[in-house]
């Protein structure tokens, strides 16, 4: 089947269908997992505790954290 002939099969599908179809793509998209990228976010981490274990850095409360974070947003704006 092409890309039209899908789209106008599921545009014809019931909203609880629909659903189960989003669903089962979104499922098997994240069954796919680039092993790099999970690599990278585990160096990152160790990387990130190693620093804070050694005092190379502080921590802050999360609230104050958010607070930086959503004003630097407005800012960005």
């Amino acid at each position: 089947m092409t890309i039209k002939e899908i789209e106008k099969e599921f545009l014809n599908l019931s909203e609880a269908e629909k659903r189960e179809v989003l669903r089962l793509l979104i499922a098997d998209l994240e069954m796919e997992t680039d092993e790099n990228v999970e690599r990278a976010w585990l160096e990152e981490a160790q990387r990130r505790y190693k620093e804070l274990k050694d005092g190379l850095v502080e921590t802050i409360p999360a609230s104050e954290a958010i607070a930086k974070a959503r004003e630097r947003l407005r800012n960005a704006r």
